[in-house]
C-alpha cells in the first residue's frame, strides 16, 4: 500500500527523536495542544500513522516517565488510540506546562517551555504530527495545522512568524482553528525547519518540474499558434493567386509580384523567410511579406 505524501513527511519527522528532555517536553506540548482532546477530563490522541504511534509512548516516557492508560497493541489496525484518564497523570501533564488541573479554562502556548530554538522546532514538529497535514505537491501546495484552541492558534501564528520569517493564514473551520500555508517555497522552508528536508526537496523538485512543463506548454502553444497563422496566411495567398489567374490578371503583375506568386504556388508550405531566399535577388522577410500582402490586395480589387 502506497504511503501518502503527508504520511511520508510524518514518517521522516518521527525519525528525529529528541535527545534532550526540554525538546521532548516541547514536542509533547505541541502534540497535546493539537491532538484530539486534552484537558482536566482526559487526554486522547488518535492517529493512523504507525510511525507516529510507535514514537508516542517513547516520547512521553522520556518527557514524563509516564505510560498511557490505554494504547494500541502491536497488531492494532485502523485508527490507533492513546488515552490518559487517571487524574494524577493528567495533573502532572497540566502542571508541567503551567496549567492547573481544575482551574484552567482554556489552553494556550506557554512560551517559557519553548524558549530555546531547538524547543520551538520540536513544539511545531509535535503540532504537525498531531494536527497537521500537507498536500502532495503533484496535486497542489497546502500545509495546515488544526487545533480546537483559539488562543493556541493565535500564539502558534506568532511563533511561526518569528521562527520562519513569514506568517501563515488563519481560518475557522468546523469549530476548529486552521493555520495554513499555500506557497510552495514557504511550505518547503517550514518542512525543513520541522526536520523533514527530504520532503522539502520533494516540494522544490515538484515546483521546478511544474514550471518546466508550463514553459514547454506555453512554447508549444505559441508554436502551434504561429504555425496556424502561417498556414492561414499561405492559404489566403494561394487563393489570391488563383483569383488573379482566373481574372487573367496574374501575368500582368509587376515582375517582382509575379516572381513572388510563382514561388508561392510552387512552394505552398514554405515560410516567408524561405520564399524571400528564393527571390532573384534574395530579399528580406518584411519585403516578401509586403509583396504577398500586395498580391492579396490586388485580388480583392474590382475589375472592369
Amino acid at each position: 500500500m502506497s504511503v501518502s505524501f503527508s504520511a511520508g513527511v510524518k514518517n521522516e519527522l518521527c525519525r528525529l527523536f529528541p535527545q534532550k528532555k526540554c525538546c521532548a517536553l516541547a514536542e509533547c506540548f505541541g502534540i497535546l495542544l493539537y491532538c484530539n482532546s486534552f484537558g482536566g477530563e482526559g487526554l486522547r490522541i488518535i492517529t493512523e500513522n504507525r510511525e507516529f504511534a510507535a514514537m508516542i509512548p517513547k516520547l512521553f516516557q522520556k518527557a514524563f516517565r509516564m505510560e498511557f492508560d490505554v494504547q494500541p497493541t502491536g497488531d492494532s489496525t485502523g485508527k490507533l488510540v492513546f488515552q490518559m484518564t487517571r487524574r494524577e497523570k493528567l495533573r502532572t501533564l497540566m502542571e508541567s506546562y503551567g496549567f492547573s488541573l481544575n482551574g484552567t479554562l482554556s489552553l494556550h502556548v506557554n512560551f517559557s517551555v519553548i524558549e530555546e530554538e531547538c524547543c520551538r522546532a520540536a513544539f511545531l514538529r509535535g503540532a504537525f504530527l498531531a494536527g497537521g497535514s500537507v498536500t502532495d505537491p503533484e496535486k497542489g501546495y497546502h500545509l495546515e495545522l488544526s487545533t480546537t484552541h483559539q488562543s493556541v492558534a493565535r500564539e502558534t501564528f506568532a511563533l511561526m512568524r518569528e521562527a520562519l520569517g513569514f506568517s501563515p493564514k488563519i481560518v475557522r473551520r468546523g469549530g476548529g482553528q486552521i493555520l495554513y500555508l499555500k506557497q510552495s517555497d514557504q511550505i518547503s522552508d517550514c518542512l525543513t525547519y520541522l526536520g523533514a528536508p527530504l520532503a522539502a526537496m520533494g516540494i522544490m523538485e515538484a515546483k521546478l518540474e511544474k514550471d518546466l512543463n508550463n514553459q514547454v506548454n506555453r512554447r508549444c502553444n505559441c508554436d502551434d499558434a504561429n504555425t496556424s497563422k502561417v498556414v492561414d496566411a499561405a492559404q489566403e495567398q494561394l487563393t489570391a493567386i488563383r483569383v488573379l489567374r482566373e481574372q487573367g490578371a496574374l501575368e500582368h503583375l509587376p515582375p517582382k509580384l509575379l516572381q513572388a506568386a510563382e514561388a508561392r504556388e510552387k512552394h505552398p508550405a514554405a515560410s516567408l523567410s524561405e520564399l524571400a531566399e528564393m527571390m532573384e535577388p534574395p530579399i528580406t522577410k518584411p519585403a516578401m511579406n509586403h509583396r504577398m500582402k500586395r498580391i492579396v490586395s490586388l485580388s480583392k480589387e474590382e475589375r472592369p
